[in-house]
């Protein structure tokens, strides 16, 4: 052990990082290899401490230690100088893993001998910032330089960055001169989301989805290239297997969106669509709408057809629409194959026994394979009770989960394939072969299968078939709301919300039946952007993104939520007025009658016996001549003289009135839950059932709206003036039309 420290050490690591190193005991014995390997050439003092932390960087990144000594002669002989050069190097040897290495190939992928002169970087900054001098003139140092150190590292692959970065830096200081107090101060970052005219997306930062997913800029894998993947298995067999896959893919992206059809989409759905299949889509390439149909107890065709109207309610259209039960034959006999391999087992171990962590090893776990060929056939047959036997895999998840189950027995009839099969492939088995069997390429899942990784590559290898990357990304969570399936139909059977699309829900579907609009709704998955880390967001970032669109998509009318009636005593016999909106050009006429509806509103900019108020769109001003109350003393009516607004005093505020309206009922939706986290019980002691808004929504009978929204259909969207954003119900009749509040105007500031 001291040699090792004492031979870590003498080529530059401090003693702390040096006994770290030998804590990792792969790291420590591949390190001490390639130190070795170095002073063999070198002798015991020649390895510099250049050269042993490129021997470092490369044991500590190098997956297939069996390219270890080749790597570890080419840094001794000074082929490999530089951590660029090194990143190549590494690159080379894991997309070429068979043998032999070609030499000539691997020195020109990592330029080798490649010699960059200072007149080359000084020309080479100089072009470019040629290129970009008028936006530098106009940006100074505000300006991307970033872009500069990019393209001159483009045009000098193999330079010294630290020399590139000087060069700039020395050239824009020429260019500009020393910073100004304007230059310091901190440039101001626009935040907007709009859709261009291609339809895509765009972000606060200038993206639109489409640019966050397309090419590189997620650094994914190219289609054919599974085996550069950090984490991925190479087996003898891959290339051929990659070779085949290209084949039938024809080297296209493909990625599936692979949801459970036992409940409706939610808000974190909608991101896993927009990713799975706006991946596809910004790189030309397919997604699959693939039904995880392997839990017959919970499936009902109301989700599937819930589900695929979602999806192309966002706008996105399936290459195909796929079950994993398509495939149940084909994944029964690849079980067989699994055992006949000795990677599978049949177990009898009951599922109480197989919960939590530190769970015992089967007591079956090493029973004949020909046993548990003849035990798996019996359960196939329905020879055994339901939880009398599994069929497990012999393998160790990341999470420490030992040996997941791959078969279970139910007894209840399938939706497609009706009682033809009483055994059912779980999860961890059906995914990662269906991915394989459709030739998927990129296997996004969210950041909690990442523990399923390894398993998923395992089981691909020990069957020797086709195996997809897997990538992960943050969930979408938002605070005030429930998600989970068992809670929203706890919150259906308790009589709380209607149905899994109440308004007051965060399903999909709740959504559009609220009056969401499906692009706002992208460009808040946009907005969030592809992230790694799970993300947990506010309701308003998401309203914002449907206050926009609606802003400029929905049709203006006037509605009177609390009316009172107007009379007016002096109107002109024939009067008319012309309403309509310059952000919506919808433009009607209609006869002004003496009979009008209005909102009565404190403050005094609003009409009282002492203040006129000017009537909207209408170009007349009305004033109070006499108050009617009933006998509670309440007013009930109004009796007012009108004039022309061209010679009447300009008034103090205009208000929002009907004629002749149609009786609508309206729903006032607000948070369902009080309590930002209504399921932690640190906020929410006695459950998110004691947490419920008794204000979250309220009826209003018979509210009147102007004619114009007489011929809407369901789901059409409106500002009502003055009022908010609303949305034709489906509950709406040819007799009374009902309109959902989707959102207020503007943001409740009282909200946090």
């Amino acid at each position: 052990m001291a040699d090792t420290l004492t031979l870590f050490t003498s080529i530059g690591l401090s003693e702390q990082k040096a006994k770290e190193t030998l804590k990792n005991e792969a790291l420590s014995c591949a390190l001490k290899d390639a130190v070795t390997r170095a002073q063999h050439i070198h002798g015991p003092s020649g390895v510099d401490k250049a050269m042993g932390t490129l021997l470092y960087s490369m044991a500590s990144r190098l997956k297939d230690t069996k390219r270890l000594a080749f790597l570890s002669e080419s840094i001794a002989l000074r082929k490999i100088c530089t951590e660029l050069q090194l990143a190549a190097a590494l690159d080379f040897v894991k997309g070429h893993p068979q043998d032999p290495i070609n030499q000539k190939e691997f020195e020109e992928a990592c330029g080798v001998g490649v010699v960059i002169t200072p007149e080359q970087i000084e020309d080479a900054v100089e072009s470019v910032i040629k290129k970009h001098k008028e936006q530098l003139l106009k940006e100074r140092y505000h300006f991307n330089m970033g872009l500069l150190m990019g393209e001159a590292r483009s045009a000098l692959k193999w330079a010294d960055g630290k020399v590139i970065k000087n060069e700039v830096d020395m050239q824009v200081l020429h260019l500009l001169g020393p910073k100004t107090e304007a230059d310091l101060e901190k440039k101001l970052k626009l935040v907007f989301v709009c859709v261009d005219c291609l339809g895509e997306v765009i972000t606060g930062e200038g993206k639109s989805l489409m640019e966050q997913l397309r090419g590189e800029a997620l650094k994914f894998h190219k289609a054919g290239e599974n085996y550069k993947t950090e984490g991925y298995v190479v087996t003898p067999n891959t290339m051929a297997l990659i070779k085949k896959h290209l084949e039938i893919s024809g080297g296209q992206i493909r990625t599936r969106f692979p949801p459970e059809p036992n409940g409706i989409l939610h808000i974190g759905h909608a991101k896993a669509i927009n990713f799975n299949f706006g991946y596809a889509k910004a790189n030309n390439g397919i997604c699959f709408l693939r039904y995880d149909d392997t839990n017959p107890e919970k499936e009902e065709e109301k989700y599937f057809t819930a589900i695929k109207d979602m999806v192309e309610w966002l706008g996105y259209k399936p290459y195909a629409i796929t079950h994993a039960s398509d495939n149940f034959q084909q994944l029964y006999e690849l079980a067989v194959e699994l055992i006949r391999k000795g990677h599978a087992y049949v177990c009898h171990q009951k599922g109480e026994e197989l919960k939590g962590h530190n769970v015992p090893s089967s007591p079956w776990r090493d029973r004949p394979i020909e046993e548990s060929l003849v035990l798996f056939e019996r359960m196939k047959k329905g020879v055994f009770a339901e939880g009398e036997a599994t069929l497990r895999m012999k393998m160790v998840m990341e999470d420490g989960k030992m040996d997941p189950v791959a078969y279970r027995i139910k007894y209840t009839a399938h939706h497609r394939t009706g009682d033809e099969w009483c055994i059912y492939p779980t999860y961890d088995y059906t995914h990662c072969l269906c991915d394989s069997i459709e030739n998927i390429t990129h296997s996004l899942c969210t950041k909690e299968f990442q523990a399923r990784r390894s398993s998923y590559y395992w089981l691909c290898n020990a069957l020797d078939v086709y195996c997809p990357v897997q990538w992960e990304y943050g969930r979408l969570n938002l605070t005030y709301t429930v998600v989970s399936k068992r809670k929203i139909i706890k919150l259906v059977e308790t009589g709380v919300v209607r149905d899994w699309d109440d308004p007051r829900l965060f399903t999909l579907t709740a959504l559009r039946r609220r009056g969401f609009p499906p692009e706002a709704i992208n460009n808040f998955c946009a907005r969030v952007g592809v992230t790694v880390s799970q993300t947990t967001t506010e309701p308003h970032l998401l309203e914002s993104c449907v206050r926009e669109v609606l802003n400029d998509a929905a049709p203006r009318a006037m509605a009177v939520l609390e009316p009172l009636k107007v009379t007016i005593t002096n109107l002109p016999e024939k009067s008319w007025v012309c309403t309509f909106h310059t952000n919506v050009p919808i433009l009607h006429l209609k006869k002004f009658l003496g009979l009008l509806y209005i909102v009565m509103e404190k403050g005094y900019k609003r009409l009282t016996p002492e203040q006129p108020v000017g009537l909207r769109h209408a170009g007349y001003v009305i004033s109070v001549q006499k108050v009617i109350k009933d006998a509670q003393g309440k007013v009930v009516e109004l009796e007012v003289n009108c004039c022309s607004s061209d010679t009447a005093e300009k008034p103090k505020a205009f208000i929002h009135w009907v004629s002749e309206p149609l009786v609508c009922e309206v729903r006032l939706y607000d948070r369902l839950f009080l309590h930002k986290h209504p399921e932690d019980p640190s906020e929410v002691p006695n459950g998110f059932l004691s947490d419920i808004n008794p204000n979250s929504l309220q009826v209003i009978s018979s509210a009147l709206v102007d004619t114009s929204v007489k011929g809407a259909k369901v789901f059409d969207k409106f500002q009502f003036e003055r009022v908010g954003y609303f949305s034709l119900d489906p509950d709406s009749t040819t007799d009374k039309l009902v309109f959902n509040r989707t959102l207020t105007l503007k943001e409740d500031p009282g909200k946090i």
